[in-house]
């Protein structure tokens, strides 16, 4: 069921009135409705696949109550291994059978010795590569006992599957989410007008920029031999501008949706277009993915702890992993190897945690040198998108060699006047609005009060008016 349909439109406000004043009153109760409404929201797409998740909630929750009674550190891995390995083996085979079978075949044609093989016709689950990951921490974190693993199944099946977050994220840690589902919950008219507010800054980013740069975006990658290099940097630009509407759309609705139910999740994303070099982009950017990588495989390999060679393989490492994670090709991983490199001169010379706060944090305007670095961090992030968005390693290069050619400097072939002013409002939403959680949390809240009523309803006129037919996310296919 896709956020920005007319299904999701009719199950929320349903479930929104039955989950308050209907079954309020048991916590046990509101709990298995959240699973069952859950279930139902990800069973909308196929309901084959709720099996994998039902596996999955069973195994690690099964995991966490034989580790509470276990004290034998070599018996504890055993049963910390065998959650890594179904969590980690569903993910494999369903994302990445075909990708390593393909290229096991391509490695013996080179040698020489051509064998034959059969790829399998293997859908791919939303939202696996989100689940697997929260479900796995709990198990890491029971193991390293962090916390205390939970004899509530219906807690840990909601945590599990929670559905504002269950196929796209935030992939949410059980330190911050399972807890919430152990204590009753309490409308509160003010949160929930609150995520109502960030669900429509979500929809405005996901519907009227995302989808309508995506038009182009298409039209122009699809196609890119015939189109001036000035054509295919707006190409690349307006992908930035998708698939950062896209995603962090995506996150607004599911934070926004949560707090509807009573529940916090955690920044997904802090404004990364204004950051000032690489490393606070990704302190930026999908958040929940960043510093999951960071506490389960980066600080485990080391960290910043060692050598600077030591460190260097670390974060080499962890962008790698991040860039096959999210697929199985490998335009992904020389994305991830890209951004590896944008960062190793931050890291060398010891400024990679130079900026930790906003921009102009405590300015109305950033300063000149402060423009230039952002300029140059989205010219580096905005290049790397190209081999994210591209079908193939060729596709990417020919793409990018278009883009350095005479043609640079020609008039763009392409000029959507509408795009670039809501290209432009937003970004000075955005920028008005960056030192709050999301852009629009207290956005005119100093203007009259017909004043503010009119711009939400301006928000949604734009929403219906550029709405482009349920228009899936871009991270379903992670």
């Amino acid at each position: 069921m896709l956020f920005n349909s007319i299904d999701f439109a009719i199950f929320l406000p349903i479930v929104f009135l039955l989950y308050w004043f209907v079954i309020n009153k048991n916590l046990k109760l509101q709990n298995a409705f959240l699973v069952a409404a859950s279930y139902l929201f990800y069973g909308w797409w196929d309901w084959r696949f709720l099996s994998l998740i039902i596996f999955s909630t069973l195994v690690d929750y099964g995991i966490g109550r034989m580790l509470a009674n276990e004290k034998k550190l070599n018996k504890r891995k055993v049963l910390l291994w065998i959650s890594i390995i179904v969590n980690l083996g569903f993910l494999g085979f369903f994302k990445y059978y075909n990708f390593f079978l393909d290229n096991f075949i391509q490695a013996f044609s080179w040698l020489g010795t051509p064998i034959s093989a059969r790829s399998l016709n293997i859908i791919l689950p939303v939202g696996i590569s989100f689940y697997t990951f929260q479900t796995l921490s709990y198990s890491i974190d029971v193991y390293r006992k962090k916390l205390e693993p939970t004899k509530d199944i219906f807690a840990f099946a909601a945590f599990v599957s929670f559905f504002p977050q269950l196929v796209a994220g935030p992939i949410e840690r059980a330190t911050n989410l399972l807890p919430q589902f152990y204590k009753k919950r309490h409308f509160n008219y003010h949160k929930a007008v609150d995520g109502l507010r960030q669900i429509l800054w979500g929809l405005f980013k996901k519907v009227v920029i995302a989808d309508n740069c995506a038009y182009i975006v298409n039209t122009i990658f699809d196609d890119h031999q015939n189109y001036s290099g000035s054509t295919l940097v707006l190409g690349a630009v307006f992908f930035a501008f998708q698939i950062y509407g896209d995603f962090s759309g995506y996150s607004d609705i599911a934070i926004g949706t949560s707090r509807m139910f009573g529940c916090n999740l955690k920044q997904n994303f802090a404004f990364p277009y204004f950051s000032r070099d690489i490393a606070e982009f990704w302190r930026r950017w999908h958040i929940s993915l960043s510093t999951w990588f960071r506490d389960y495989l980066y600080i485990p390999l080391g960290g910043s702890r060692g050598s600077k060679s030591q460190q260097v393989r670390n974060v080499f490492i962890i962008f790698l992993v991040s860039g096959f994670w999210h697929g199985a090709n490998w335009t992904f991983i020389v994305w991830g190897g890209l951004n590896a490199l944008y960062f190793l001169p931050l890291l060398l010379t010891n400024i990679n945690r130079s900026h930790i706060d906003i921009v102009a944090v405590h300015k109305k305007w950033p300063s000149l040198n402060e423009l230039f670095r952002i300029f140059i961090t989205f010219t580096l992030t905005t290049i790397a998108w190209v081999f994210f968005r591209a079908e193939s390693i060729d596709h990417a290069m020919e793409y990018i060699s278009g883009i350095f050619s005479v043609s640079l400097f020609s008039i763009p072939q392409i000029r959507p006047t509408d795009l670039f002013i809501l290209i432009i409002m937003f970004i000075g939403i955005e920028w008005a609005g960056r030192r709050n959680l999301y852009a629009i949390e207290n956005f005119g809240f100093k203007w009259k009060r017909p004043i503010r009523i009119l711009f939400y309803y301006t928000l949604i006129v734009l929403i219906f008016w550029f709405s482009r037919n349920d228009q899936e996310f871009i991270y379903f296919q992670f």
